[in-house]
């Protein structure tokens, strides 16, 4: 646990407070218990706060929970997920993981500041493709009790649209031959879902066309009658440089929803 404090020119100093390592499911396998855990950073004594829930990235097969340091010092709660990885489970194990993360915060996290009520879910790459399916196919959050148009915002962080890569190379189909499964984002494309930010890199930067991918997604969703989904592409920067200038646009956005200042 740590404890650390912020500082505003004209305002009492803001204490936080890091907890590591929450377990927060009901599965009894030893990969589960060792994997499935979260960490939470919250200001200590703030209450009703807007909560951001972080899948990492790393293909589905790497990676480990994080609390960005972007999102730190703010009247935010933020979560960082752990989930089982590729291939020693499936997507759909993952997928399973990630839905019993976000109903666990539901469930909880009141008791750290936060409001259940205004929970945002993304992340970068893998943890984007994540918040991806568990936005459009609400069977995930459904199987834990929990509605996915209960989140107040998804903003996926170059989120691949299409089958994930490397649940095509478990399939044995190389990189850049684009399938559409019931594994893809592209494949629940639904108008009634909760506010959808889809933040890209540089179209010319970015990993195997994920823009591209991103631009058709949207395309669809507006043609299936979802009025709010946002993308954007930030020019010059790639897969890994879009993520820093991504908050900022997470943060306008989510500003925007709880009807505060937006910094330009």
């Amino acid at each position: 646990m740590l404890i650390l404090g912020a500082w505003c020119a004209g305002a009492p100093a803001q204490s936080f407070r890091q907890v590591n390592d929450i377990s927060y499911t009901s599965k009894t396998d030893a990969y589960s218990l060792e994997r499935l855990k979260l960490d939470i950073y919250h200001p200590e004594e703030a209450t009703g706060l807007p909560v951001v829930v972080w899948f990492h990235g790393g293909g589905l097969e790497s990676g480990n929970k994080e609390i960005p340091a972007r999102l730190k010092g703010k009247d935010l709660v933020v979560v960082g997920v752990n989930y089982r990885l590729l291939p020693q489970v499936t997507v759909k194990e993952i997928l399973n993981d990630a839905a019993e993360a976000v109903a666990w915060v539901f469930r909880h996290i009141a008791d750290y500041g936060g409001d259940p009520h205004k929970i945002v879910v993304a992340g970068h790459s893998a943890g984007g493709y994540i918040s991806m399916m568990l936005c459009l196919d609400k069977s995930w959050l459904g199987t834990y009790g929990v509605d996915a148009d209960s989140v107040m915002m998804y903003a996926p962080f170059s989120g691949q649209a299409i089958t994930h890569f490397n649940v095509r190379k478990m399939q044995g189909i190389p990189p850049l031959q684009a399938t559409i499964d019931e594994n893809a984002p592209l494949y629940w494309v639904r108008g009634d879902c909760p506010p959808l930010v889809l933040i890209c890199g540089d179209r010319e930067l970015e990993l195997y066309g994920r823009y591209d991918e991103n631009q058709y997604l949207a395309r669809m969703m507006k043609l299936a009658g979802h009025q709010h989904t946002y993308l954007y592409e930030i020019d010059g920067h790639g897969h890994s440089g879009m993520i820093e200038p991504g908050f900022h646009i997470l943060e306008t956005h989510l500003n925007q929803m709880l009807g505060k200042p937006v910094n330009p």
